[in-house]
């Protein structure tokens, strides 16, 4: 845990806090920074103040990205999206891509920013 330093306002001791911006965040971590700061208060400011909450939304969104990688492939496979597929029928694979997508996110969602 990082040391806190404080300034005195008035009769008050404030910490000097200071909150290190991670790098740019993707679709995930910016749900995750939401989900903590409307539903987990008290979880987003104790990351705040050990000075771990952009590691920790960095870390989501890497995983994120990473489990939606290895998750679409299997998906098209059991869906029976192929190439020939996209050759002879691009409308409906175009809909059974999103469909595969969605699902996919809807496991990382659950899985690792609503929870």
């Amino acid at each position: 845990m990082n040391e806190l330093s404080y300034r005195q306002e008035g009769d008050f001791l404030l910490p000097q806090l200071e909150t290190e911006q991670p790098q740019q965040l993707g679709k995930y971590g910016r749900m995750r920074l939401d989900y903590l700061r409307e539903h987990r208060p008290v979880l987003y400011n104790r990351m705040i103040l050990e000075g771990t909450l952009g590691q920790h939304l960095t870390e989501i969104e890497q995983t994120a990205v990473q489990r939606l990688e290895l998750m679409m492939p299997q998906l098209q496979k059991s869906m029976g999206i192929t190439e020939q597929l996209k050759a002879q029928e691009p409308m409906k694979w175009v809909g059974l891509m999103n469909n595969a997508k969605q699902k996919a996110e809807e496991a990382i969602l659950a899985e690792l920013v609503f929870s």
